[in-house]
């Protein structure tokens, strides 16, 4: 109790002194890399010396970053001292305004639904947010996602693993045609190395340091997609969603859930309650959902292989299998969250009808014919 009735009086103070537009980027200034020196000394001084970037100072050392103008040694030593010490929630913002800036921009004609993934994937749990994303376009909600190749330090399935698995050609694809995509049939698969090269050059050096850096907390947070959107993004520890919800609100997002999903995703569990938040002035917007209380309590699936994952896939998209169940809830779920149904009750009664009448499996078909 104690802990939500802070973060409720964190969310007023961060609403009332939220700026109402992002600050410009910073001018231009010679000598990048003593530049990103003077930043690595504030976050990498020690316990009591070390001090948080400025939203704008954050950004320029991600520019930095970046464009190359900061060394191998010195990124490296930025990203491990950062994961230390913690990334400020103005900082995590800096870096999303450089993301935002350079990075691919997608848009709908309505409402869309947008999924902060973890890039490095999923290595015990088996994904289901790949149909979840199917069931939700099926049903007319446009739904962006984002990922990469396999990435340190999980080195799990990724997003375009998935989808190829289920007939879809995602890769290679320009971003027009990511963007006729959406347009055409509600779904959107933003791959980081197609679509955002300057971001793959930090991963050899992600490699080298083996910890998650704080850019893998920026990934949560960013959704190529500008417009109206409800993002949707997964944590672990309560830390880390408040300070998530900080910095998206610096950032102007203001419809925003969280997940205590599985292995930080935004897929919910079966086996257990799950945590979640929808945070606004008027606190954290806290819910726990039960799955008992609607029949969909199990085992939380469990990862394999991807030729066992595709067969359980394609049957869940038809209403059976192991992975029904645990689709139904999510997919159910996030209708009601989405607005879509009036109830969590009636946005399962909706994923049921629309796995067995065929529909979300014959919106994957129409859509294989055409991505071939």
């Amino acid at each position: 109790m104690k802990e939500n009735q802070g973060s409720r009086r964190a969310i007023g103070r961060m609403v009332a002194q939220a700026p109402t537009a992002p600050p410009q980027p910073p001018l231009a200034q010679p000598g990048g890399r003593d530049r990103f020196r003077s930043y690595l000394g504030k976050v990498g001084s020690g316990e009591h010396t070390s001090s948080g970037l400025s939203r704008e100072e954050a950004a320029d050392a991600l520019e930095l970053m970046l464009n190359g103008e900061a060394s191998p040694a010195q990124i490296g030593a930025f990203l491990i001292a950062h994961r230390i010490r913690r990334p400020e929630p103005q900082e995590l913002t800096g870096m999303l305004d450089v993301y935002r800036r350079q990075g691919p921009q997608l848009r709908s004609s309505c409402r869309a639904l947008c999924f902060g993934i973890p890039f490095d994937g999923r290595s015990r749990t088996a994904p289901l947010y790949p149909l979840t994303a199917l069931v939700l376009a099926s049903a007319g909600i446009p739904v962006v996602l984002q990922g990469g190749r396999r990435m340190p330090v999980k080195y799990g399935v990724t997003a375009m693993e998935l989808f190829t698995a289920l007939g879809l050609q995602l890769s290679g694809r320009s971003l027009t045609w990511v963007q006729e995509g959406l347009d055409r049939w509600n779904l959107a698969l933003v791959h980081q190395p197609d679509h955002f090269p300057a971001a793959e050059v930090l991963i050899p050096i992600r490699e080298d340091i083996g910890k998650r850096p704080p850019l893998a907390s920026l990934e949560l947070l960013w959704t190529p997609h500008h417009g109206d959107h409800l993002l949707v993004s997964g944590f672990v520890h309560p830390p880390t969603e408040t300070r998530a919800w900080l910095a998206l609100q610096l950032a102007g997002e203001t419809e925003v859930l969280t997940i205590k999903g599985l292995e930080g995703s935004t897929d919910l569990p079966i086996s257990r309650a799950c945590v979640t938040g929808r945070p606004s002035a008027s606190g954290d917007g806290r819910l726990i959902l039960h799955p008992r209380d609607h029949g969909c309590y199990g085992d939380d699936p469990r990862w394999h292989d991807l030729d066992t994952w595709a067969s359980q896939a394609l049957a869940a998209l038809g209403g059976q299998g192991p992975l029904a169940t645990a689709l139904i809830w999510n997919a159910g779920t996030y209708l009601w969250q989405a607005g879509h149904s009036d109830s969590q009750a009636a946005g399962l009664e909706r994923c049921r009808e629309l796995l067995q009448t065929g529909a979300t499996l014959g919106h994957l078909h129409t859509m294989g014919q055409n991505h071939r």
